[in-house]
């Protein structure tokens, strides 16, 4: 991951603001009560953090990344944006992580995974682990690429194609896998393909 964002992270936000699909609404329906942590898995250059802060304030906000570069590129915005109080962000393994270890907090009332689940080998992996570090009643937020279902062919193909440059690999079992993940802990699931299956996104919260 390093390797990859070494160079990318000083366009990143620039660049995939264009198809990064459905971020900002994620962000709009997030609505943690004040007070509530929000974590995100994969959290990149920090723009889904700072925008969420500055949207809640009241709540505070987490993130954690495998790669230290993109890291380095968050905490320089966290500073620009004055938003320290609000963000902090670590090191952290998706598929195995503790928030009360890296961030002396409770289980997180909210946790977002944006785009990352398509770049992780064992996502099936981050979904559960993710469930576990809910807090009752708990909700955990998702959106990533979909399986373009409703594209035309040739874009479809051609984004496709794409992709798999950036080792990004859409996962069109995710909806299955969250049916499950609700089944097991009895959980409600809300599951969308907006932008004609561009995307797909979904809502799972834990019981109380």
């Amino acid at each position: 991951m390093n390797r990859m964002y070494r160079w990318q992270r000083f366009i990143y936000d620039a660049t995939r603001r264009y198809y990064l699909l459905g971020r900002d609404q994620l962000i709009a329906e997030l609505k943690p009560a004040p007070g509530a942590h929000v974590l995100e898995i994969g959290c990149g250059t920090g723009r889904n953090l700072i925008q969420s802060a500055k949207r809640y304030p009241s709540a505070r906000f987490f993130g954690i990344d495998v790669s230290t570069e993109m890291l380095t590129t968050a905490l320089a915005a966290i500073k620009r944006h004055r938003l320290d109080s609000s963000i902090r962000v670590a090191h952290g393994d998706a598929t195995d992580f503790d928030p009360a270890k890296i961030f002396t907090i409770d289980a997180p009332d909210h946790i977002v995974i944006s785009y990352a689940l398509s770049m992780i080998p064992d996502w099936k992996g981050v979904l559960n682990e993710a469930v576990t570090r809910l807090k009752p009643g708990g909700q955990l937020h998702i959106v990533d690429f979909g399986n373009q279902e409703r594209l035309p062919a040739s874009a479809r193909r051609l984004l496709l194609h794409w992709l798999t440059l950036f080792d990004v690999t859409p996962r069109r079992e995710l909806q299955d896998a969250l049916v499950t993940l609700a089944e097991r802990h009895q959980a409600q699931l809300t599951f969308k393909r907006p932008f004609r299956g561009y995307a797909q996104s979904a809502v799972l919260t834990l019981k109380k």
